[in-house]
């Protein structure tokens, strides 16, 4: 990890850009801190790290603000990364089928969804790997947002992260819901009931199928964009109680 620019925001947020290998990130920490914080990873979707900055720096302002540290990676094939063919093809194919009113075949689904969960998953334990060396860094961790199919993998494999903050929708291949059924941390789950990229049904499945004893769905009334803002103080609370 090499970390290429630090700010001060109004806030006393630090700010700081990271590279990991050709990984670009950004890591938030509190302005004052006597120990070690605990760590948010920031699901990113694939719009991008610049496109999406504004959202990802308020949630990480507001994880400092409860004395969580947060940090967020690029995803394989998004933003300054090199562009991933297959990835370009399996959106291509996705926009057709929408743009003409067709179902979303499994195939497409998959295509788009499960090769970037294999490249991700292992960049993000990397990503977990350098910041919790950090000295202003400490466990445990949890994981907030992002493509849900990310999250469920990772609270499969990654025994670091203790409570996870999901945001139900993206397409979600089949086979995630039997990875579903081995996800024992707690969860928070955002759901957004008129989301219209979102198929409602299957994400009342894929969260019934979540094998954690503590699993709460928080359902609001409203489109993808449309979160209420004491969504976000529900899930703030979640962490709070998980990760101190």
């Amino acid at each position: 990890m090499q970390f290429t620019s630090d700010q001060r925001l109004d806030d006393g947020v630090l700010e700081r850009a990271f590279t990991l290998g050709e990984i670009p990130g950004i890591l938030w920490t509190p302005g004052s801190a006597s120990a070690p914080a605990p760590l948010i990873l920031l699901g990113l979707p694939p719009l991008g790290l610049r496109t999406m900055y504004p959202r990802l720096a308020a949630r990480a302002r507001r994880a400092a603000a409860d004395g969580f540290a947060a940090a967020t990676v690029e995803l394989p094939g998004s933003g300054d990364r090199p562009r991933w063919a297959a990835a370009e093809e399996a959106r291509a194919d996705l926009r057709r089928a929408m743009e003409a009113g067709e179902p979303v075949s499994d195939e497409i689904i998959d295509a788009l969804v499960l090769p970037l969960v294999d490249k991700a998953v292992p960049e993000s334990q990397a990503a977990l790997d350098a910041l919790l060396s950090l000295p202003e860094i400490g466990g445990p961790a949890g994981y907030s947002g992002g493509l849900i199919s990310i999250g469920i993998r990772l609270a499969v494999v990654e025994p670091r992260i203790v409570a996870a903050g999901l945001f139900a929708g993206s397409f979600v291949p089949r086979t995630m819901f039997e990875e579903a059924r081995q996800v024992t941390i707690p969860l928070h789950v955002l759901l957004q009931w008129d989301d219209e990229g979102n198929d409602r049904q299957a994400a009342l499945d894929l969260f019934d199928a979540f094998g954690s004893k503590e699993k709460t769905l928080h359902a609001n009334m409203g489109g993808h964009t449309g979160v209420p803002q004491f969504a976000a103080d529900d899930a703030a609370d979640f962490f709070a109680r998980h990760l101190t």
